[in-house]
């Protein structure tokens, strides 16, 4: 599917993340409100094997799972597994980076569900920047900032990905698949000591290994023209907390509808105070008051609509299992309001 043809429509769709330990009750709650674009449901609940760094780890060159820390062992001798790696990433072997049930019980399940014609099925991943600042060495200095590492952790990541769009386009051939960056909130701050250009390589790398739509998800203020010009195809943000900020840059986000870039508005919050307090009608109103100020800095309001997504502003595996249906009910009422309009 090219970006031309992707017209979502402001249908709904999800981040991945369920509170859930039953893998098989995630899928049908998923399947259930988001019939259109279902999304596999990560459930860290169920095993830290499932939290979204370890996720993708398995198999990483020197990587320690203990417990509840993930670790890699610097002082080993990496260098045949790190051979390894860019032998398959040259030959481009996927067979050993796919994610195995003890890893990823959502997916698994999910795979075996009963589709009704859906648009498209997405996936996600977590992005090398968040990968590799979340993960540290022994000394828990994040493994990002080693150089053969982070090139390490890129090429791993791509491989990951395009095994999860090959394995999920044998249960429907149009795919998305999302990389997961909640650390490139704070890009150039303290806390992300990674120049622009060095994370945008990284990111590109990992990019680079999926065919189908492709899109990026962060759950912070994020720097938007560095977002908005990446090779992407979805934009995925928590417009609930964050939406007036995109809201001030109309000029980069006028390019980015203009070369076929779909904004996925994550306009239900996932806390459970803000769940409590809100409506169907308090959340349309919301987000059409982004749009609304973006249509007054020229942007189309037609295409605003035409590309986009409804989705919760980030996961929700740390909400209660009845609340996060709710959100999933409200994201679904939300995206059908919005195109009751079109």
């Amino acid at each position: 599917m090219s970006r031309e043809s992707f017209r979502p429509k402001g249908m709904a769709t999800a981040i991945g993340s369920m509170p859930h330990v039953d893998p098989e009750e995630a899928c049908k709650i998923v399947l259930k409100y988001l019939p259109e674009i279902p999304a596999w449901p990560q459930l860290p609940r169920r095993s830290f094997r499932e939290n979204m760094y370890a996720q993708f780890s398995e198999g990483f060159p020197g990587l320690i799972l203990e417990r509840d820390r993930l670790w890699v062992d610097r002082e080993a001798d990496l260098s045949t597994d790190l051979e390894r790696l860019y032998d398959d990433y040259l030959t481009y072997r996927l067979e050993p980076y796919g994610l195995s049930p003890d890893y990823a019980a959502g997916l698994h399940a999910f795979l075996n569900s009963q589709l009704e014609s859906p648009l498209a099925v997405k996936g996600q991943v977590t992005g090398p920047i968040s990968f590799g600042l979340a993960i540290g060495d022994r000394d828990r200095r994040p493994i990002l900032y080693d150089d053969d590492l982070a090139e390490a952790v890129a090429r791993h990541l791509k491989l990951k990905a395009s095994w999860q769009e090959k394995t999920l386009s044998k249960l429907f051939p149009k795919t998305i698949i999302f990389l997961d960056e909640p650390y490139l909130g704070s890009l150039g701050s303290p806390f992300t000591v990674v120049p622009s250009q060095r994370a945008e390589e990284l990111i590109n790398k990992v990019l680079g290994g999926i065919n189908g739509l492709k899109g990026i998800h962060c759950c912070g203020n994020g720097d938007w023209p560095f977002f908005l010009r990446l090779p992407i195809d979805i934009l995925s943000l928590d417009a609930y907390n964050f939406g007036e900020s995109l809201a001030l840059r109309p000029a980069e986000v006028k390019a980015f509808l203009e070369r076929g870039g779909v904004l996925a508005w994550g306009i239900v919050p996932n806390d459970e105070e803000s769940v409590a307090k809100e409506t169907t009608a308090s959340l349309i109103s919301r987000l059409k008051h982004l749009l609304f100020l973006l249509s007054n800095k020229g942007v189309d309001y037609d295409i605003l609509v035409m590309q986009s997504l409804v989705t919760p502003s980030c996961g929700l595996a740390y909400l209660p299992p009845e609340l996060a249906e709710r959100v999933l009910q409200l994201t679904a009422e939300v995206s059908r309001e919005l195109r009751r309009g079109i």
